[in-house]
């Protein structure tokens, strides 16, 4: 189930060759997700109170659209890894952790490290 999804995802984003052939999949999946932790970031706040309720439906939309540009993202760069559903669920849990885009971001970077060692040596 979890590959069907993420292959048909795939197609979808092959049929725009320009756009998606050559962005490298996880540099756009990590300004997404920190992009998604700070408006999730941001609306918490206005639930504090500490940035004034006006600016509900802006932050509000921003973020919806944000996070689902995280899913499918994940969902994407997961199956372009091979990732285990673990490891994919791990990152929908953080989506909804505040603060929890860090030990993303940081998980990313090692797996991009990772990634371009690979490339320098073979």
């Amino acid at each position: 189930m979890f590959a069907l999804l993420a292959d048909q995802l795939m197609l979808a984003c092959y049929a725009y060759p320009v756009a998606f052939k050559e962005l490298n999949m996880l540099v756009a999946f990590r300004a997404i997700s920190i992009s998604e932790g700070l408006s999730y970031l941001t609306i918490l706040a206005v639930t504090l109170g500490l940035i004034s309720r006006e600016f509900v439906y802006v932050i509000g939309m921003t973020h919806g659209v944000l996070f689902m540009l995280y899913l499918v993202a994940s969902l994407l760069v997961s199956s372009q890894r091979g990732w285990s559903l673990v490891t994919w669920l791990g990152l929908l849990v953080a989506a909804i952790v505040p603060f929890a885009f860090v030990l993303v971001e940081w998980f990313l970077r090692r797996a991009q490290a990772q990634n371009s060692s690979a490339e320098a040596t073979g």
